[in-house]
């Protein structure tokens, strides 16, 4: 198989993405962290985000999730060009995202974790209410959570994951985004988090996964995309991918596949314009 084989096809532009970025780029100070980065992720769809340390992965989930502003290029959601100036603008937009830490509070019940800031009340708090919808989202998720007036502390780590996933999902977003949600789990408890995020897919969302670990994303992942050094460096459909192919996008080994296909698809545009119509 070679590489051209591994890119997403033709058919994919007759889609529209939920989330689009084209051209994005940050740095600070001297240090340059996103150079034009171009990326669709489209709805139902689980997309990992791949790449060694320092390739740029954190500063652009930050970016979509609020916490730095590009400073160059475009964002757009369902279509429309779109600012996310702050974290709260993001989750209105329709993103959520789940950092690796969790931000989870060890000493509330998974009710209280799941509706923290977004309480529902009837002049004091709506307990059962709030217990009411817990339940229904985690039997959506397929959730194997004992109680939810368990404090989390007491959960395993995948168990921890699954609330984290599940408050994300109280907003309604169209995108999630999920930081190496299987960092540090055992392999029971990174089968629980990997059915999750097939969860999602089914629910219609949007995924970006960004993980370290090759297996975890050719389990649940439609597509790769590969970033180096700040840069896009491949973007490929899983089943038509191999193990050594994504490695040798991470590492270098690989040219920017996306770059040139990108350069022969505008070049072939300019062509059809400048030709006169049949």
């Amino acid at each position: 198989m070679t590489m051209e084989s591994a890119i997403v096809d033709e058919e994919r532009s007759t889609r529209r993405p939920v989330l689009s970025l084209r051209g994005v780029s940050k740095g600070f100070g001297a240090v340059q962290a996103l150079t034009d980065i171009h990326l669709d992720v489209y709805a139902g769809e689980v997309v990992a985000l791949v790449g060694d340390n320092g390739a740029g992965k954190s500063t652009l989930v930050k970016i979509l999730a609020g916490v730095h502003p590009q400073d160059a290029g475009t964002i757009e959601f369902d279509g429309q060009e779109v600012s996310i100036p702050s974290p709260a603008a993001s989750r209105e937009l329709g993103i959520a995202t789940v950092f690796q830490d969790l931000a989870l509070c060890d000493n509330l019940d998974v009710v209280s974790n799941l509706f923290l800031g977004r309480e529902i009340t009837k002049g004091t708090l709506d307990e059962e209410e709030m217990e009411k919808r817990s339940w229904s989202l985690l039997r959506q998720l397929s959730a194997r959570i004992p109680s939810v007036r368990i404090a989390v502390a007491s959960l395993s780590g995948g168990q921890r994951q699954t609330v984290a996933i599940a408050r994300s999902l109280i907003g309604d977003p169209r995108v999630v985004i999920l930081d190496e949600p299987t960092a540090a789990l055992g392999v029971a408890q990174t089968a629980e988090v990997l059915n999750l995020i097939e969860r999602l897919r089914e629910r219609g969302l949007g995924v970006i996964l960004i993980s370290h670990n090759m297996a975890d994303v050719q389990a649940v992942a439609d597509r790769v995309a590969v970033l180096r050094l700040g840069r896009n460096n491949g973007d490929f459909r899983v089943p038509e991918v191999s193990y050594e192919d994504i490695i040798s996008a991470i590492t270098g080994a690989t040219d920017n596949v996306v770059v040139r296909r990108a350069e022969r698809l505008m070049e072939a545009e300019e062509s059809a314009e400048r030709s006169p119509e049949a």
